[in-house]
């Protein structure tokens, strides 16, 4: 008898422990999906230089007034990235209790190709992410001449502009700044114009640290040279003054 009365005891603890868990788990839920204390009021935007909050904003479409917990944030970057091809990333981040953070970072341009009036942003990835009618200072302008290079057919356009761009990340500041233009020819005939008339020859977009070193050194010894040759950097050459 006593036996039987003990199981029952335990029997009723465990129907009120598992009730109260049931109304714990039913309340959190009201609390998170039901209630008013958690849902979307108010969402901002960081990271902007050339795009406004506003743009990001319509382009998130963020659901206000929905449940906090249940807005899908992978979501709402994928709208983002989208429907602006100028941003390169997006974080989505819940503010708790009732906010939504989008934290933006933006292609950068690189290169930049001319299209009739206008320019063709390239970022350090090799893609075109934007066309803008003023070129942004700075950055260099792309001479592509694929269909006249005799490895056309192995080094597409594509594959040439990647090359472009990578030798535009390979150049030291002070060289970078002064980039006017970029010439490609070929896969081994790149060749950079810089301000003052002065031109470079890089050649490929190979060994890109060598000659980077290679031409910051020709820059200090012969600082009034026209010419520069960095297309074997363990023997750069330097001509014209």
């Amino acid at each position: 008898m006593l036996r039987l009365v003990r199981r029952l005891r335990g029997r009723g603890r465990l129907v009120a422990v598992a009730s109260a868990a049931a109304l714990l788990a039913g309340g959190v839920c009201w609390v998170l999906y039901g209630s008013a204390w958690l849902r979307i009021e108010k969402v901002t935007t960081s990271g902007t230089q050339v795009l406004t909050s506003e743009q990001v904003l319509t382009a998130a479409a963020v659901p206000v007034g929905a449940p906090l917990v249940a807005v899908d944030t992978d979501e709402i970057a994928q709208r983002v990235r989208e429907r602006l091809p100028r941003v390169d990333s997006v974080d989505v981040v819940r503010a708790w209790p009732r906010g939504i953070g989008l934290r933006v970072t933006e292609r950068k341009p690189v290169l930049l190709i001319k299209k009739d009036a206008n320019f063709v942003e390239v970022d350090a990835s090799g893609v075109r992410f934007d066309t803008v009618a003023k070129a942004p200072g700075g950055v260099p302008l792309l001479e592509l001449n694929a269909a006249r290079s005799p490895g056309g057919r192995r080094f597409d356009e594509q594959r040439l502009l990647r090359e472009a761009v990578g030798v535009a990340g390979d150049l030291p500041e002070p060289v970078a700044k002064e980039t006017v233009q970029v010439k490609v020819g070929s896969y081994d005939a790149i060749v950079l114009e810089l301000t003052r008339g002065r031109t470079v020859v890089w050649g490929s977009g190979e060994q890109g640290d060598a000659k980077r070193r290679a031409l910051t050194a020709l820059l200090k010894a012969a600082p009034g040279a026209a010419h520069f040759d960095v297309s074997v950097p363990t023997a750069p050459a330097v001509s014209g003054s």
